[in-house]
């Protein structure tokens, strides 16, 4: 027990948690969804933080840990998922960057698990994004990013109302923007990356 704890321990990787965490920070948009929040508060929708994110790490997490097996029941490299991921989270970065649409949610909802958990934070991009990653993450290494990008989360919804008062809508949308190109420029070394893998 002890040497297996020490094995997870000597496997975990600060750089791969770092990038991981923004990778996912960056899909989930976080900030770029204040004033989504706040619009759903003042239709009366009550949010509490610590629920919505509970939610969204269970389903998070309970995502990675099936996700290969449901590969491997449909037959389904973990390269090839990368590179298809891929170009998902590229069509995700582009709505981000262009302000166009080209995923329409049909999910609709005014409480903390729907739509704030599913599908707004822990959605088909984050579980395309932490699947994908599997090809060069270790998953212990993914596994800290998501309780690192919750607690971020948690943190962004205690704030929302702060947020929105002190950065306002411009600051909003440029942080969006930002992430925007960092969601891009990753969905490219997924798709890149894998390619040869692909094509071996």
């Amino acid at each position: 027990m002890w040497t297996y704890i020490q094995s997870i321990f000597q496997s975990l990787d600060c750089m791969q948690i770092v990038s991981a965490m923004f990778f996912l920070i960056a899909i989930i948009d976080p900030f770029g969804n204040v004033p989504v929040t706040i619009n759903m508060e003042k239709n009366g929708a009550k949010i509490t933080p610590w629920v919505v994110c509970a939610a969204s790490a269970l389903i998070l997490l309970a995502f990675l840990s099936l996700g290969e097996w449901l590969m491997r029941v449909f037959g389904i490299k973990v390269e090839y998922f990368a590179v298809a991921g891929g170009f998902i989270i590229f069509l995700m970065a582009l709505e981000m960057i262009l302000d166009i649409t080209i995923f329409k949610a049909d999910v609709e909802g005014n409480g903390n698990v729907v739509p704030l958990a599913f599908p707004m934070y822990a959605g088909p991009g984050a579980f395309t994004a932490l699947i994908a990653m599997t090809s060069e993450y270790s998953v212990i290494n993914l596994v800290m990013a998501v309780l690192l990008c919750i607690i971020i989360l948690f943190f962004v919804l205690t704030g929302t109302h702060w947020l929105m008062k002190y950065l306002g809508k411009n600051t909003l949308y440029i942080i969006r923007k930002f992430f925007g190109i960092i969601v891009l420029a990753i969905a490219c070394q997924l798709m890149f990356g894998n390619l040869a893998a692909v094509f071996h």
